[in-house]
């Protein structure tokens, strides 16, 4: 057999101070229940975007991206919907398949059914690289966070490929009372006859 097929990349126990992060990321994240605040995008192309972020726990989110992206992304709880009016394309993914249900789970575990391999401390903060470990969403995202006050300041989600995306978040902070219909995106198109 050969070594490449055999080998599994071996993930070293976190320490007793790196998991203390993880469990103070874990309690803060499960607290956030709505949130709302401005991102900027820098996608693997270098290209920067930037828009207007809500967050409604479990399952929810709205990226409503400025002009002249023409991109909306969606995730109503089960599925993540883009639109993108310019190309007028409209595409549909569950969301236990992409690296945001880690951080929009109902529980927010960074157990089982979660990898977490690193935790980075900066000056002013730490990050925590994690990744499905059911392998149901492929590639990982690493959740960066301020210390005083704690708070989610961006993140970083790498593709199966190796490509990343950096999320930056500005004036993110609690947001109660959001609107059911910001979590809602309908098909956009109009619907094609059926001809059979």
């Amino acid at each position: 057999m050969r070594a490449s097929l055999a080998a599994k990349p071996v993930i070293a126990p976190l320490s007793a101070a790196d998991q203390a992060l993880v469990d103070r990321a874990g309690t803060y994240l499960q607290g956030l229940t709505e949130a709302k605040g401005n991102f900027v995008q820098t996608d693997a192309r270098g290209a920067v975007t930037q828009g207007t972020l809500f967050i409604k726990r479990p399952g929810k989110a709205r990226f409503a991206y400025e002009a002249p992206s023409g991109l909306l992304v969606v995730s109503d709880g089960t599925y993540v919907s883009i639109a993108d009016s310019r190309l007028k394309t409209f595409d549909r993914y569950l969301l236990s398949v992409t690296p945001l249900s880690l951080f929009l789970a109902r529980q927010i575990r960074f157990d089982r059914r979660v990898v977490v391999s690193r935790v980075s401390r900066m000056a002013d903060g730490f990050s925590i690289t994690a990744r499905d470990g059911r392998k149901e969403a492929e590639g990982q995202i690493t959740l960066t966070f301020s210390d005083s006050p704690m708070n989610l300041i961006g993140w970083t989600v790498s593709d199966a490929q190796g490509q990343s995306t950096r999320v930056r978040l500005t004036n993110f902070a609690p947001a109660p009372g959001l609107a059911p219909s910001l979590f809602v995106l309908k098909d956009p198109r109009p619907a094609r006859p059926n001809n059979g």
